[in-house]
C-alpha cells in the first residue's frame, strides 16, 4: 500500500515538489471516503480543509433562486477541491457534493498554514500552485458563461 506522500507524487498541483516537501504536506492529511450524494462542504461554512480527489467525481454547486442547486464544475481524480483554506475568512465559496462514491485525501488547512508560516518558501510555493488552480477554474467559468450567455454573433 502506498503512503500519502507517495500518492501525492501523482497529483498535478504537487508536481515537482521534493520528497521532503511531500512528506511535510502529507503530515497534514489523511485519506477519507464519501458516499454518492454526500455533501462534502457547504457554501459559507468554515473552510478549514481542502481535498484531492483520488477516485470518483465531485460537483461544485451553487444555489440559484427558482432553479435550486446548479453545478458550476465537476472534478475528478487528481484534482484539488477547495482553496478557501488559504484566504481569510476561510469560508467555502460553493457547495461540494459527491456525484459518485469518492476516495480523497483531505488536508488540514490550519496545519498547512502553520507549516507555511514556519517555512515562507513553502508558503509561496503552495500559494503559487493554488493560484494556478484558481486561474484555471476562473478561465473555465468564463468559457462556460460565454457558452451560456454568448450571442454567437459579432456586434
Amino acid at each position: 500500500m502506498r503512503t500519502i506522500d507517495e500518492l501525492l507524487r501523482d497529483v498535478p498541483v504537487f508536481d515537482g515538489l521534493s520528497d521532503d516537501r511531500l512528506r511535510l504536506i502529507a503530515g497534514c492529511s489523511q485519506n477519507i471516503g464519501f458516499d454518492a450524494d454526500a455533501v462534502i462542504a457547504r457554501q459559507g461554512a468554515a473552510a478549514d480543509v481542502f481535498f484531492v480527489v483520488r477516485n470518483g467525481t465531485v460537483a461544485l454547486e451553487t444555489f440559484v433562486p427558482a432553479r435550486g442547486p446548479v453545478t458550476i464544475e465537476t472534478l475528478g481524480p487528481g484534482e484539488v477541491v477547495g482553496w478557501s483554506w488559504l484566504f481569510a475568512p476561510h469560508r467555502w465559496q460553493f457547495d461540494v457534493r459527491a456525484v459518485t462514491p469518492v476516495r480523497a485525501t483531505v488536508f488540514d488547512g490550519a496545519c498547512l498554514r502553520g507549516k507555511c508560516d514556519a517555512d515562507p518558501a513553502l508558503g509561496y510555493d503552495l500559494m503559487s500552485r493554488f493560484a494556478r488552480v484558481m486561474i484555471e477554474r476562473l478561465q473555465w467559468t468564463r468559457h462556460r458563461l460565454l457558452d451560456v450567455y454568448g450571442h454567437g454573433g459579432a456586434r
